[in-house]
């Protein structure tokens, strides 16, 4: 990419290669590029398309070839209202996943959460994104992986929340005796036989991905507490596969609480409201 004069068709170049692994071609150019300047992406969009192009970006993209996440090379990931730390050992934050926070925000309304759990924290992403939502709220972040709650503590440091947000490990539910009035989960969801792309399985934590045969395992160990830990007038959002409504709608209701689906913005069944 050196002979390339500017990074405008330098971007333009890279696209055309990453096409072959992504199905977001242009924005993962442009992610890569604005990280190789050390700038955010609108203002290298707005003022820096005709800069040379940086040194590093040809080793990005380089990168990206090899179906590595553009989160991972770049170090970070934008959720909600919040930039989030990732690497390697912790699950990449996808925007279906705000659809949690958007069902809960549409839930209280004018009111707030007073404590929020989040049951597989991961990096902290749906407990800080709500927490940053909430100002007066404060959480409790559980995951059963030691690196992405080093990830997460990071994460909590850096936004100013964590002296609002408590994180540790744990086995889902096991050991919290307290109420919330919000509960977020984002469980393992993938049967074992799925075939999931090359990005994600070759580098996302297995872990955080399957979730037994029918990927349904971890909501049978999730749902069964969840009135004992919900406050009074308290709801749960929990992510799902988009094939998995029916399922977890009858986990929840055999539990004897009320359920709802919220859809994501593609129209996908994307979150079971519990309570």
């Amino acid at each position: 990419m050196g002979d390339r004069a500017t990074l405008r068709r330098a971007l333009s170049d890279a696209a055309q290669q990453i096409a072959a692994v992504s199905d977001s071609p242009r924005l993962d150019a442009e992610l890569l590029a604005a990280h190789a300047l050390g700038c955010t992406r609108e203002t290298m969009l707005l003022v820096r398309l005709d800069d040379p192009v940086p040194a590093a970006f040809e080793t990005l993209v380089a990168r990206r070839l090899t179906h590595e996440p553009v989160a991972y090379i770049t170090g970070s990931r934008a959720f909600w209202t919040i930039d989030v730390l990732v690497g390697p050992g912790v699950l990449v934050p996808r925007a279906d996943s705000e659809t949690l926070i958007e069902a809960a925000v549409d839930h209280f309304g004018g009111r707030a959460p007073a404590r929020i759990l989040d049951l597989g924290t991961g990096p902290g992403t749906l407990l800080l994104a709500a927490l940053a939502e909430w100002p007066q709220a404060s959480g409790l972040g559980v995951d059963a992986s030691e690196i992405a709650l080093d990830y997460a503590r990071r994460n909590a440091a850096a936004l100013g929340l964590a002296g609002r947000a408590v994180l540790r490990l744990g086995d889902w539910t096991a050991g919290i005796d307290e109420r919330f009035d919000l509960i977020l989960a984002n469980p393992p969801y993938i049967g074992t036989a799925e075939i999931l792309p090359h990005e994600v399985v070759g580098h996302e934590p297995a872990a955080a991905l399957f979730a037994g045969a029918d990927g349904l395992d971890d909501y049978r160990r999730i749902v069964p507490d969840l009135p004992r830990l919900l406050a009074p007038a308290g709801i749960a959002a929990i992510e799902i596969g988009h094939e998995q409504a029916d399922a977890v709608l009858a986990l929840v209701r055999a539990a004897g609480l009320p359920a709802r689906l919220v859809r994501d913005l593609g129209g996908r069944p994307r979150c079971v409201i519990a309570g």
